[in-house]
């Protein structure tokens, strides 16, 4: 898995390039924070005994399209509070949200990503596997393996984020319309 510390890179490059009008800062915290949420499976799996290879342990239920589509419905309810239509409030929630288990599919190690759960107990990975693991110890976190894992986040999430972001932004301006 990527870090916690790049899971936000997509609402982040997606609130960057749509701008305040359009993902205003209370939405933007939100979509953050729902693209690190798969990964409290981690502390589900500690607390329930949960194997790492179940379907509701690590890469499971939380990783799929199903919960990212139901979390996005129950949260776009609150849409009118956030000054924007339930359409933008919705998808920017579900791409924030669905982007982690895409992610976790470029990652080169662990058991494959749940992406189709409840329809297929199948895991998944991407053809290519750029993204270095991120190590589930704290540990090895802080060591050669931690720089390794941050710098191939910097290199395959950051950046291309940062162009998607980037060319979101300059689509953006010539209209001044945006979605």
């Amino acid at each position: 898995m990527p870090t916690i510390f790049s899971h936000p890179a997509v609402p982040l490059a997606m609130g960057l390039g749509l701008g305040r009008q359009i993902i205003p800062p209370p939405l933007l915290a939100t979509g953050i924070f729902l693209a690190i949420l798969p990964d409290l499976d981690m502390a589900l799996m500690r607390l329930g005994g949960i194997a790492y290879a179940d379907n509701f342990g690590h890469r499971g239920f939380s990783h799929s399209f199903v919960f990212a589509l139901v979390i996005a419905l129950l949260v776009g309810k609150w849409a009118t509070r956030w000054q924007s239509s339930f359409r933008v409030v919705f998808w920017f929630l579900f791409v924030s949200l669905v982007s982690h288990g895409i992610l976790d599919c470029f990652t080169n190690g662990g058991h494959g990503i749940g992406l189709l759960w409840p329809f297929s107990d199948e895991r998944f990975f991407a053809p290519w596997q750029p993204i270095e693991v991120a190590p589930l110890r704290l540990a090895r976190f802080f060591s050669m393996r931690g720089v390794e894992v941050l710098t191939s986040e910097l290199i395959w999430v950051w950046f291309p984020a940062l162009l998607v972001g980037l060319g979101l932004r300059r689509w953006q301006r010539p209209t001044g319309q945006g979605l």
